[in-house]
């Protein structure tokens, strides 16, 4: 019995020593949660592309004078694109850095669009008619006041092969006088020589463009506008124009940004009649852009027939005067009519 009672002992001692360090054993320290940063994810920003500048070619002369309001804007930075502009003195130089892609848009001769859409397998088009005629028979006295006045005189005149001979050949046929039997054209290379003839001979008679014709009355007082050429070809009443000047533009920009070059056309419409009626400012501007003296654009821009005209009224006007190329050289515009592709932004 004792021994029963020393073991019951034994236990209870053992089971108070172990409640007793479980007691006094500290308890774990809590594990706490660990608190993530509050980050907000943005999600990626996609990166707009840059708009390219547009890389604008000109010749001195008419063509590139409706360009002039537009250029200004964008130097002020008030314009819609970014432009760049060159000026070129010949064509040749202007054409090649087009084609090579140094350059957007051009404004060039109207015939050369047509030869160089033809040339490069339609890699240029058409984007807008920028100068009518600039040609006028001009007389060193008083004797010319219609084309029938023209029969039996002699005609001093520069453009052969070109289109002013063939423009002069078809207002002349269609009024009834023989190139070869009616009256004398005589060729000249530059206008600087028809002037010195005409210094010269009073009496004498010349196919000229402006500006020239405004340089040659600067030296020959007595040099007149006898016949308007531009109004005698639309009184033919052909559903065409006589043009002088438009704006080309690579297939691949014009593809590649529709948008800029909607933009453009919309600006450059408005620097044209901004140019037609605010002649002072305008002619400041053109001798600013290296393209003609002020003082020579103030008294020519009045007869330079700067002009805007753009899809269906472009192709319109375009197709006529083209064909009446064609029918006399088929090589003026590249040996064959341009196709519809050739007229950007016509149905």
């Amino acid at each position: 019995m004792k021994k029963f009672i020393a073991v019951i002992t034994v236990l209870l001692l053992t089971v108070s020593l172990m409640a007793g360090c479980k007691k006094d054993q500290p308890k774990p320290a809590p594990i706490e949660k660990e608190e993530k940063p509050d980050v907000t994810v943005e999600k990626p920003v996609e990166k707009q592309e840059e708009e390219p500048v547009i890389r604008i070619g000109g010749l001195k002369g008419p063509t590139s004078m409706g360009l002039v309001k537009l250029l200004e804007d964008n130097e002020a930075g008030d314009s819609l694109n970014k432009y760049e502009f060159s000026i070129y003195g010949a064509a040749d130089e202007l054409t090649p850095k087009l084609i090579g892609g140094e350059l957007d848009i051009a404004a060039v001769p109207a015939n050369l669009a047509a030869v160089l859409y033809n040339n490069t397998k339609g890699k240029v088009k058409l984007l807008a008619i920028n100068t009518l005629g600039v040609i006028y028979i001009v007389e060193n006295g008083d004797t010319v006041k219609s084309l029938a006045d023209l029969k039996g005189k002699t005609i001093y005149a520069t453009g052969k092969g070109s289109t002013p001979e063939y423009a002069l050949n078809y207002i002349l046929k269609e009024n009834g006088i023989d190139t070869e039997t009616d009256l004398t054209i005589e060729w000249k290379t530059e206008p600087t020589e028809v002037v010195a003839v005409m210094k010269n001979e009073p009496g004498s008679i010349a196919m000229m463009p402006q500006p020239y014709v405004t340089v040659a009355q600067a030296s020959i007082p007595d040099l007149r506008i006898a016949v308007d050429l531009t109004k005698e070809w639309d009184a033919l009443d052909n559903g065409s124009m006589l043009i002088t000047g438009v704006l080309i533009v690579r297939t691949e920009f014009a593809e590649s940004y529709p948008s800029l070059i909607d933009r453009f056309l919309e600006e450059y419409e408005a620097s044209t009649k901004y140019v037609n009626v605010n002649i002072d400012e305008a002619s400041a501007m053109i001798e600013k852009y290296d393209i003609v003296k002020a003082d020579i654009a103030k008294k020519a821009l009045p007869y330079c027939n700067i002009a805007f005209y753009a899809g269906d009224e472009m192709k319109a006007a375009m197709s006529g005067y083209l064909q009446v190329l064609f029918d006399q050289n088929p090589k003026s515009v590249g040996e064959h009519l341009p196709d519809d592709a050739f007229y950007y932004g016509s149905k």
